[in-house]
């Protein structure tokens, strides 16, 4: 018999929560950040390294993937899992943030979204029923249903819209998903920032009955202060007993105000965008590898750091292999953002067990208010 996907809570400390998403592929810890692997691959790492890190699952793009190498290719190569060497449960995003972000001459209709690839110009549909094609096709442990995202700020009639057709087509979604032992579909809250909205739209979400629950349509230009504002009711609005997934979030700050607001999981290109482009997250944080000022700093990213880059090289090689635009930069500055995230989040499972998140928080905030950050 296929294990199914189940969700334990183990703790609370206020809102914030820890426990365990069980699936057939392994567990995951929560609360979990999940790196990204946008092209079937996290960017600079490989598959092992990443899991050393501390990380259980990925996610994957279904917009990215669809187009290139196709979901039907990689069906044919074995799955996504066995395509990337990666054993351990992968989430799939459902495309429809890319399409509005990244895809060119987008026009939206009840049946989908049709646009054409910023890759070649070539002409796709997306659809709730394609969505859950392709994240079958590429073998997702956890599917997310098709939705509308809108840019924020926008105006009331327009989240409201938005909203009731990212509703219509999540039942589109669970339709099309039908039944699938071991493996997950999350529905996505919507309607921007406002309380109404979002309470609609977990209501309709709850009738049509999911696996867990995403709230989107955030860190999609509104500001940490509305989001937090946000935060603070939309995960409440959510069944307590399925996991709660923050969409495309974030920086650590970010991170730990989700968590504290009761999000379980969450996912972001930061630690491996930063990594590229020369930026360290530390628990003091962030640092300009390439300022001037780290050309002869014989001390390691941070003193406490346990990750390849931290135990072997100085700030003054990775200025250097940074500036002479050497490939190792990417990879170790890359490796250090992803152990310090897993850190981190292991950080908070560990306090909120404990019953001490807000003295976490509290030294979280004071390290990062007297330490390393720098202008970037």
């Amino acid at each position: 018999m296929t294990p199914k996907f189940q969700f334990s809570l183990n703790a609370t400390d206020g809102k914030a929560r820890t426990g365990v998403i069980e699936t057939p592929r392994g567990e995951i810890r929560t609360p979990a950040f999940m790196p990204v692997g946008t092209a079937a691959t996290v960017k600079a790492m490989m598959p092992e390294s990443v899991r050393e890190t501390g990380a259980d699952i990925l996610l994957g793009n279904t917009y990215h993937l669809m187009l290139r190498p196709t979901a039907e290719r990689i069906s044919k190569l074995g799955g996504l899992h066995k395509f990337m060497n990666w054993d351990r449960p992968i989430l799939t995003d459902s495309g429809g943030f890319q399409v509005m972000s990244l895809a060119e001459l987008r026009k939206l209709t009840e049946d989908g979204v049709t646009f054409r690839s910023h890759i070649d110009g070539s002409k796709h549909m997306l659809s709730p029923e394609r969505s859950m094609e392709i994240q079958k096709l590429l073998g997702s442990d956890i599917v997310m249903c098709f939705d509308e995202c809108p840019a924020l700020p926008a105006d009331r009639k327009r989240l409201s819209e938005s909203m009731q057709l990212s509703m219509r087509w999540a039942q589109r979604s669970r339709d099309a998903f039908g039944d699938r032992p071991g493996h997950a579909l999350f529905g996505i809250q919507q309607g921007g920032l406002e309380e109404d909205l979002r309470a609609e739209s977990a209501e309709a979400l709850r009738a049509i009955e999911f696996d867990g629950y995403a709230v989107g349509g955030l860190a999609v230009g509104e500001g940490q202060e509305a989001m937090f504002g946000c935060l603070d009711f939309a995960p409440e609005q959510l069944p307590v007993d399925k996991p709660r997934y923050l969409m495309g979030v974030g920086k650590p700050d970010d991170i730990v105000g989700a968590v504290k607001r009761g999000i379980d999981m969450m996912d972001c290109v930061l630690p491996s965008r930063s990594g590229r482009t020369g930026q360290a997250w530390t628990r003091r944080g962030q640092i300009n590898i390439k300022n001037a000022r780290h050309a002869n700093d014989p001390r390691p990213l941070d003193e406490e750091c346990t990750c390849p880059a931290c135990r072997n090289y100085s700030r003054a090689y990775l200025h250097h292999v940074f500036r002479a635009q050497e490939m190792i930069s990417g990879m170790l500055l890359t490796w250090h953002n992803l152990h310090y995230y897993q850190k981190l989040m292991q950080e908070m499972r560990d306090a909120i067990a404990a019953g001490t998140f807000e003295a976490f928080e509290a030294d979280f905030h004071a390290a990062r208010s007297e330490g390393d950050i720098e202008p970037f």
